[in-house]
């Protein structure tokens, strides 16, 4: 049986990230989040860098596994200081569209504040249904009304085939659209989706390399 998640501390989370930011921001809804530091379910070297910062990310540790901080479909290394903690999403409360986008539900997110960034990398996952990735991608960004401005890319994630997306997300909050990105693949146990925000642009394209690190290493689980 499927492991059911419930939403935890989201309210707590927008407020604490308006208190840091000065102003809201919205990662697919909301980039806070009440992170809860975990141990490392094991310790990695990978590095891996983005194209454009050229700033190597050396890895923290691998999720996805059974006995990791995210038990998941898939398997990858975080970014080094990066805090995992998985997600419950109970379909029966209130905050529970918060946690659930098209046809995935969140699972997973890695807070970057320990590594002095403010933004999440989420990882949401879905039923079996024999979409593909690019099919899933759309319904994911279909959900999300404040989402614009969509390129999508056929990729790799690891050795699976993948799509991958860059939109903007724009808000009464923001003073310009921000960037935001995922990519999806698909599991014999269903799709994954991966997706980083970020308080705004310049600190999404800081968390790039820890974007870039999982979805060069994503397996199958």
């Amino acid at each position: 049986m499927k492991k059911r998640y419930a939403v935890r501390a989201l309210v707590p989370a927008v407020l604490a990230t308006l208190a840091l930011s000065g102003c809201g921001s919205s990662d697919s809804g909301t980039d806070g989040g009440e992170a809860t530091a975990k141990q490392p379910s094991q310790q990695g070297t990978t590095g891996a860098a983005d194209s454009a910062a050229g700033k190597p990310v050396t890895a923290g540790g691998t999720l996805g596994a059974a006995g990791s901080a995210c038990p998941m479909p898939v398997t990858f290394d975080f970014a080094a200081s990066w805090t995992p903690e998985a997600v419950e999403v109970d379909p029966g409360s209130e905050l529970a569209a918060l946690g659930q986008q098209g046809p995935v539900t969140m699972i997973c997110e890695i807070d970057a504040k320990p590594a002095g960034n403010i933004g999440y990398l989420r990882v949401w996952a879905g039923e079996p249904s024999g979409s593909e990735p690019r099919a899933v991608l759309e319904a994911f960004l279909a959900a999300d009304e404040s989402a614009g401005k969509a390129a999508y890319t056929e990729v790799r994630a690891g050795s699976l085939a993948a799509s991958e997306v860059t939109y903007t997300v724009s808000s009464e909050l923001l003073d310009e659209p921000k960037t935001e990105r995922a990519f999806a693949v698909v599991t014999p146990d269903g799709p994954v989706v991966v997706h980083l925000g970020g308080l705004d642009t310049g600190e999404h394209e800081q968390m790039l390399p820890a974007y870039e690190l999982a979805k060069k290493t994503l397996k199958a689980g």
